[in-house]
């Protein structure tokens, strides 16, 4: 453990980044599954619900940096992708 207060203060704010980050990296886990659920099962009006909250969470986390940018801007493309094909 550390010794000094400005290292106890960065482990004291490390631990809570990392359970916000970890939090919203299983938030974005979810969001996407209810795309891909809503696409297997053919419902259009779910996955475009799904779609847009989705692309809300993706935004958020690559604003907060918990995801690159690209990566959300990656996987909110692909997601719209297999919505429009889908419909």
């Amino acid at each position: 453990m550390a010794n000094h207060k400005s290292a106890l203060k960065r482990h004291r704010q490390s631990v809570k980044r990392n359970l916000r980050n970890s939090m919203v990296r299983t938030r974005i886990k979810n969001v996407v599954k209810e795309v891909r659920e809503a696409l297997e099962a053919n419902n259009t009006e779910l996955a475009a619900t799904a779609l847009r909250k989705a692309t809300s969470v993706l935004d958020k986390a690559a604003t907060k940096k918990v995801i690159h940018a690209r990566t959300a801007a990656r996987r909110i493309s692909r997601l719209n992708a297999a919505v429009n094909k889908m419909a």
